[in-house]
């Protein structure tokens, strides 16, 4: 597959019209090098035109000696002579301008056939290995459930360093799309009725571009769609999305709905988030039961404590005694996250060293087995709102 290295949601899109279905995008030089590093089969590196003319050189040259069987194709609002030499001296092998999306077809193909060419005959643009399902559920509403399946979803695709989509399955009143200030032209409901359609060409029409490099499969509008997206509607388009993605990250409805129930059977690593009161934590508690009836995640749950606060006076060690379950993360209280979330740039986003940033960030740590930072506040003790609040004690960390 080719992979687009461009900041601007609206240049993106209009890239990938000319482009395979299933094309990857990075906001960065950064992120590109952490992608490239785990995929292999990228056959073309399109730099667009909001990346610097340097930065795209300097990328350029690295990938000759790297990955020489990999084009590198340069787009550019306009071209002259000086930037077509300093391009093709830099080991570009296609030079385009953003509106000539014929030019940039055309320069892909070669690039596909070249790649072909030069690995067997093996073909650039086959399917890649599986991903992972990770679904954030909560039997209780309130608890932060949206907020923590965004903010991971956005932590582990990391401005585009891995593949993710975050799938808004709380069909009836799914906030995914507003918690994200996007406004989705397409949405689940138009999948209905097509379970034995199903491909990721379809499911690709519906998905709804995020800024940070993020895939997201927006709920219905309205509620009465709920009842009409089937379990093996779910099944089908979570299977195909983890052929395409490195992630697919659940937000599920805080009850044991059918489609629940079926993201449920599908998932691989299962984020339960409760918070520091009695009602929720027997309602945990009563979900956890269920998983180990159902024999759902064994061995893959991970348990988010949001609102982690010493005031209510229940303390992270009473919590692990209730629910017969180490705490992964811990969440701290902050009126941040809140205004965060109300101006549309979620924490990991506005302020990516904030306390509940990073332990955002060393939750996704613990799913994609990387090394979590030694000042990663996730199983800290408690928190307040202000960043340099000492934090007291330290919890354990939860063995996969």
């Amino acid at each position: 597959m080719p992979v687009i290295v461009e900041h601007d949601p609206h240049v993106i899109s209009r890239l990938a019209r000319s482009m395979p279905s299933g094309t990857h995008s990075v906001a960065g030089v950064a992120p590109l090098r952490a992608w490239m590093d785990t995929h292999h089969d990228e056959y073309a590196v399109v730099l667009g035109p909001g990346l610097p003319l340097q930065d795209a050189l300097d990328v350029a040259e690295s990938m000759r000696y790297t990955r020489p069987s990999t084009t590198v194709v340069l787009v550019r609002d306009e071209l002259d002579t000086s930037v077509l030499y300093r391009a093709m001296h830099a080991g570009c092998r296609d030079v385009v301008l953003l509106e000539d999306e014929k030019e940039l077809t055309e320069a892909l193909d070669r690039a596909g056939q070249l790649w072909s060419a030069l690995h067997s005959g093996t073909s650039a643009t086959g399917a890649g290995g599986q991903g992972r399902v990770v679904t954030v559920f909560s039997p209780k509403g309130g608890v932060g459930k949206t907020t923590t399946s965004v903010n991971l979803a956005l932590a582990l695709a990391d401005k585009g360093s891995r593949k993710v989509c975050l799938m808004d399955l709380d069909l009836a009143f799914g906030d995914v799309a507003i918690t994200m200030q996007l406004f989705p032209s397409h949405t689940i409901e138009e999948a209905i009725g097509g379970e034995d359609a199903i491909d990721f060409a379809m499911i690709e029409s519906l998905l709804t571009r995020h800024e940070q490099s993020l895939m997201v499969l927006a709920a219905p509008s309205l509620p009465d769609a709920r009842d009409r997206v089937t379990a093996t509607l779910v099944a089908r388009m979570l299977r195909t999305l983890k052929e395409q993605f490195d992630y697919v990250v659940v937000d599920t409805s805080p009850n044991f709905d059918e489609q629940t129930l079926q993201a449920l059977d599908e998932t691989d690593d299962c984020v339960i988030v409760a918070t520091l009161d009695v009602p929720t934590l027997k309602n945990v508690k009563v979900a956890l039961e269920t998983l180990d009836l159902l024999g759902i995640a064994q061995g893959n749950r991970h348990l988010v404590l949001n609102r982690a606060d010493d005031a209510v006076g229940l303390s992270p060690e009473k919590v692990e005694q209730i629910l017969g379950m180490e705490i992964t993360t811990a969440i701290p209280s902050s009126t941040d996250i809140a205004a965060a979330t109300n101006a549309g740039r979620p924490i990991v986003v506005a302020n990516p060293t904030h306390p509940a940033s990073r332990a955002f960030t060393a939750l996704a740590s613990t799913l994609t087995g990387d090394p979590v930072a030694a000042d990663s506040p996730s199983r800290e003790g408690r928190s307040s709102d202000n960043d340099d609040t000492e934090r007291r004690g330290r919890w354990r960390r939860n063995k996969r």
